[in-house]
This record gives structure tokens, sequence and C-alpha cells, in this order.
């Protein structure tokens, strides 16, 4: 269904359905009703339990335009879903409208949406431009203890999109944003970023005390091209141990995964650690 929406960056098209406005301001509305204190990202993040995993579901127009779907989540646009009715709540708004705003500031560089190149697609992108606009902080230790737990250097090398144009429809044969896309790929190349690797994540609370339940969790990867291979929302288990709530491709659906992270993480060499997100303004 395409419709025509204000936002405060302008008119822009918008891809939704009656179901997902409606659920969206359901859910803001539910928000709202939640006692002071109450942790939106994980709130928000289990009300869309069970809902399926399905990749690409931003890949559906010729042309750029903001999609909404609540029906169908990938772990990107799970994460980005979550915040952005946290952070409508939070700053209280209440309209189909306020969230649509709080979208597209997330999801686009400098959170203008432009075009397809706009987006950030690599996720070290994501972060840059979200803390960048004050939605985001990056969690990070001190100098003093060698920066544990954030014990762990990448230096980022991103080409997977321009080297592989014939995986992505909107961008597959357009050699403009191809080009495009190759100089934003340069931008952050050969930016270093700490992070917890993989062995240090089966400590407990205490010692991980940069990680907070709520706090956005991006899986650092060693697979050629690219940066980081899931994301997902931080949860201290009863078990005292960090779990990942998520839009599993591995179950289908959004989970709390009752396996916890460092086991997850452990199952295979590229996954090499997490980066740490602290939603602001909440």
């Amino acid at each position: 269904m395409l419709l025509l929406v204000w936002s405060g960056v302008g008119l822009q098209a918008l891809t939704y359905t009656k179901q997902d406005s409606l659920r969206v301001v359901e859910l803001l509305r539910d928000g709202a009703q939640q006692p002071r204190g109450t942790n939106l990202m994980l709130y928000f993040g289990h009300r869309l339990l069970d809902v399926p995993y399905v990749g690409k579901t931003l890949e559906v127009n010729p042309k750029e335009e903001l999609v909404v779907n609540l029906r169908q989540l990938d772990c990107t646009t799970f994460v980005e879903t979550v915040l952005a009715l946290t952070l409508t709540t939070s700053a209280g708004g209440k309209t189909w409208d306020d969230y649509c705003r709080a979208l597209t500031r997330i999801r686009y560089r400098g959170g203008e949406m432009q075009s397809y190149v706009s987006r950030n697609h690599y996720f070290s992108q994501w972060i840059e431009s979200n803390v960048a606009l004050g939605i985001v902080a990056e969690r990070k230790a001190k100098p003093a203890g060698n920066y544990f737990p954030f014990t762990a250097i990448q230096r980022i090398d991103v080409h997977y999109m321009s080297q592989h144009p014939d995986l992505y429809p909107m961008l597959n044969g357009k050699q403009y944003d191809i080009d495009r896309i190759r100089r934003y790929e340069e931008e952050i190349n050969g930016t270093t970023v700490r992070y917890i690797p993989s062995r240090l994540l089966n400590r407990d609370r205490k010692t991980l005390r940069y990680v907070e339940d709520g706090d956005i969790l991006a899986l650092v990867t060693s697979r050629d091209g690219l940066d980081i291979s899931h994301v997902g929302i931080a949860e201290w288990g009863s078990d005292g141990k960090l779990h990942l709530l998520n839009a599993s491709s591995i179950h289908k659906k959004v989970v709390l995964d009752n396996v916890p992270l460092y086991d997850y993480m452990m199952k295979y060499d590229h996954r090499l650690g997490i980066r740490v997100l602290e939603p602001k303004n909440l």
C-alpha cells in the first residue's frame, strides 16, 4: 500500500499496511501506560516476540521508500522498530507520524531519507549516524585496565556491497549508486573500534557491567567485506548469563535466545565479539 505522509524531513513515500499503522499506535499507547522506570527496549522487544523472521523486507520498491513492516522482521529492522517505539514513547509521541519520523532518523544517513544509498546499509555506518544524532552512544571502557572488557580491536574494511551489487536489486546495474556506496565504504574503512571479544561473554553481570538490559548489541564478524553479521538487544537472564533478544534466522522468528550469548558466539569462528550501544534520551 503506497501513501504519502508528512515527516520532519519533508513529504516522503511510505510503504505500510493498515495493520502496521494500527499496531504502531497500539504499541505507543500501551508503552505510554507503563510504570515509570520501565525498560522500554525490553518491553517493546518482548511485545514483538514470535513475529516471523523475513529477510529483505525493505527491498520491495523500485525506488527507496520508508518501509514500515511489523508483521515481518529481520535482525536490523527488529532493532530499528524497537528503538523507534522507545524513542517515540520517551519523547511523549503518540501518533503514527511521530513514529515514522523517529524511524526515518534511525534508518537513514544523517536522519534524512534521500535515496536507497542514503540508508545506513553497513551497521558501522548505522552506529556512526545514530551516535552523531544523539540517538545512541557507544559504550566504552577507560584506558586503565586495558579497556577491559573491550580488549579487542576491529579495523573496519567493508566492501561487500560494492563488490556484489548483483545481490542488491535496487543497486544492480546502477553504476552511479554503486560508486556512491563505494565512497561511503571508503569513508569508514580503516576506522578502528574496540569490542568485547566472545571469550569474555561468559563473565557475570558485574564483570560485564558495561552491558545493560536493553542495550543494542552488534556482533562483530571476520567475514570478508563485512563489519557486523547480526544485531539484537541485550537481556540478562535469571541464570545470570547474557542473552540476546533478536529476530533470529535460525528460529525463523523474534526470540529471546535460551542459549547464553557466549555459547551462541563460540559456535562459529567468524563471530568475534560485540559492540555495545546505549539508547539515549530515554
